[in-house]
Order: structure tokens, then C-alpha cells, then sequence
């Protein structure tokens, strides 16, 4: 019996090391996939600040949620959790990354919910079979030329709900652009952002900083502007 429970012992040590080694690794490439959208020391406390915001802005599991810029679905994965089935639109301009965010969703056993995930930069090559109830840019726009912002907002303003609200982070000002692997980092008066909102029939709302609404990253993002825009009335 000895040497029987001993073998047992072993086999069960040789499991436990397998296993530790196996969430190492997916740890270390979880950090290193979301690297790819953003410091990845922050990629929980934006997974959960994103969830939180979105379901305190009314988010329910019955709605349509486009994700403009859905990355490697650092915030998408708990929002693919929540909603029905089908309900997760997420666009992504860089092919690659996006190919992360398929495995992070394989790898949080998700696939059933059936998300949509496009890679494009253009908006108008993206036909939705139903309208949207919420519309997200979570460190999005920022990193857009003003033609390509243009752009998303009369796709979100053609493809909203008459009570859907598009939701995205700003820098506001006039500050010179700086870059971030090697996309641009762009802030512009608010007064343009209220300017392309009216030309696609929209209203826009500053609710205030990341910050003061639970975004704690000791960086320059907690300083963004968040808007909201809506049909115009």
C-alpha cells in the first residue's frame, strides 16, 4: 500500500505543477495580449471599470452593444458574459489584435454567447441585421483622425435606437498630438465634438473625468472626458 499511496502522492504533486506552470502561462500571456490596447497592469481595473460604467449607464443583458475598438476584449469579456446571446458587436481595425481577443474568448469559455467581432477601420463596411442600444469607445477616439471619428458617428447615428446612447472618452483641448505605438494621441476642443454631433443629428453630454466616475489609473487616461451622445431632440 505504501508504494501505491506513494505513486498516488507523486502523480498528484506531477498535477499540481503542471497546473501552476499552465496559470503562469496563461497569466503572462494575458498581460502580454492586452499589452497590446494599453498598460497591461491596468487591464483588470479597466475590464471592471468598463462593466460597471456601462450596466450604471442602464446597460441590460436584452440590449445591442456595439464596441468600437474592442481590442483584445479586455473589457469585452465580462459584457460577452452578460448580454444575451448575439448581443456583443465588437470592431477592431487591427486584424491581429483581433485574433487575441478570439482567444481570450475561447480561453473564457464564451464562445456559446455568439459575439460578432469585425476587423475593419472603415465603419461603412459594417451592416448590422438590428439597431443598437448602446454604442462603447473605451481609449478610442483619442487615437482617431477626425475624418475616421466623423465616420463613426453617423454609423452609430444611423444604426442607434431612437433612446441608445453612444458612450466614449475624450481629451479635450488643444494640446499638441503625441503618439502611442504608433497610433496618435489627439485632443480636441469640446466644441468640435458638439459640431460633428450636430451635423449626424446628435446631442453630446460631458459627464465628467474617468476619474470622477471610478477610473484609478495614476495616468494621463483618468484625465479624459467622458461623453455621451444621443438623438438630438
Amino acid at each position: 500500500m505504501g508504494g501505491e499511496n506513494g505513486a498516488v502522492e507523486r502523480a498528484r504533486r506531477r498535477a499540481l505543477r503542471a497546473g501552476r506552470k499552465l496559470a503562469f502561462k496563461l497569466r503572462t500571456r494575458g498581460r502580454s495580449r492586452h499589452g497590446l490596447v494599453g498598460l497591461p497592469y491596468l487591464a483588470q481595473m479597466q475590464r471592471r471599470f468598463q462593466f460597471r460604467f456601462l450596466t450604471s449607464q442602464g446597460l441590460r443583458a436584452e440590449h445591442r452593444l456595439l464596441d468600437i475598438g474592442c481590442g483584445t476584449l479586455r473589457g469585452g469579456i465580462p459584457l460577452i458574459e452578460y448580454l444575451q446571446t448575439g448581443n456583443y458587436i465588437g470592431i477592431e481595425a487591427r486584424p491581429k489584435v483581433l485574433e487575441e481577443g478570439r482567444r481570450e474568448l475561447l480561453e473564457a469559455g464564451l464562445e456559446h454567447k455568439q459575439p460578432l467581432l469585425i476587423a475593419t477601420a472603415d465603419p461603412s463596411e459594417v451592416t448590422l441585421e438590428a439597431p443598437l442600444d448602446f454604442a462603447w469607445a473605451f481609449m478610442v477616439l483619442i487615437h482617431m483622425p477626425d475624418e475616421v471619428v466623423q465616420s463613426y458617428l453617423g454609423f452609430v447615428a444611423r444604426a442607434m435606437t431612437e433612446d441608445g446612447a453612444l458612450f466614449a472618452n475624450v481629451m479635450v483641448g488643444e494640446q499638441a498630438p503625441k503618439e502611442w505605438v504608433g497610433f496618435p494621441v489627439i485632443s480636441r476642443p469640446l466644441s468640435l465634438y458638439e459640431r460633428w454631433a450636430h451635423e449626424q443629428g446628435l446631442a453630446v453630454e460631458s459627464l465628467g473625468t474617468l476619474a470622477s466616475l471610478g477610473h484609478h489609473g495614476g495616468v494621463d487616461g483618468d484625465d479624459t472626458v467622458m461623453l455621451r451622445f444621443t438623438r438630438s431632440a
